[in-house]
């Protein structure tokens, strides 16, 4: 590490040997380095002396991803679904979270196509989404045409189809990650859940909780939580690892999609 200004390249370094009668010779001007501009003060570098002092410059550094929660210990906790590789998540649960989602994925420059039978649900916060672009896109059930996600354009497609959803058109791809809905654990579900890097399970009833722990080799104990969460309460699994989220609306959300609810 380099102190003074802090910039590492050709020319910048220790001062060399004293000039004998340099303080009588003019002051010489300073030179323009190619691609650098004028040479910056010379100084002695610092070195940092153990590994104590290099632990306290250290810079705290999250994950990438949609914020959509905290964590037990009140840290935020990220989803990232723009990613080059394909990614399916499924959520068992209610509309709200799943719209949580999506807003918040719209605020970090992807684009949402929402297939679902009922439009009427999502025509509102498709609107307010995206600063008055059209960032979110609703499509019947089989019709969500190709999105051409890039990693310039990543997408995430929301497939709210019930709990017995078709098969879609489009499916994950990288940079196009895909969101199925899920309001209750039916026929199709774990299939859906086997096939899923990432499922997101709510309020269920004890028969859903015994099929969701089959299914992903849930412990006991977060099982028999799992019919007593609250709505906002959301047990994120993947196949090594478990979390408890909740999920907080801001002010702006909580205005267009009102408060957080299991069922709607």
């Amino acid at each position: 590490m380099s102190g003074g200004s802090g910039v590492r390249g050709r020319g910048y370094g220790p001062a060399g040997p004293a000039v004998p009668g340099a303080g009588a010779a003019p002051r010489p001007t300073r030179r323009a380095m190619p691609g650098f501009g004028l040479r910056g003060p010379r100084r002695d570098r610092h070195v940092l002396g153990d590994g104590g002092q290099l632990g306290s410059v250290a810079l705290p550094v999250g994950d990438d991803g949609v914020v959509i929660g905290v964590d037990a210990a009140h840290q935020p906790v990220t989803l990232g679904v723009n990613r080059p590789t394909p990614f399916d998540v499924v959520l068992v649960g209610g509309l709200w979270t799943a719209q949580v989602i999506a807003f918040r994925t719209v605020a970090t420059g992807a684009r949402v196509a929402v297939e679902t039978a009922r439009p009427h649900v999502w025509t509102a916060m498709a609107q307010a989404a995206g600063g008055g672009q059209q960032a979110v896109t609703i499509h019947e059930p089989g019709r969500v045409p190709p999105q051409g996600a890039s990693v310039a354009g990543p997408v995430l497609i929301v497939r709210d189809c019930g709990a017995q959803p078709p098969r879609g058109r489009v499916s994950s791809a990288p940079w196009q990650s895909v969101l199925t809905l899920l309001p209750y654990v039916g026929p199709n579900a774990p299939r859906l859940l086997r096939n899923a890097e990432l499922v997101g399970v709510q309020r269920v009833s004890p028969q859903e909780a015994e099929v969701i722990g089959r299914v992903l080799t849930v412990p006991g104990g977060d099982l028999a939580v799992l019919p007593t969460l609250d709505d906002s309460i959301t047990l994120w699994c993947t196949r090594r690892h478990r979390q408890f989220v909740m999920t907080e609306a801001t002010d702006a959300e909580s205005g267009l999609l009102g408060v957080a609810r299991r069922v709607d």
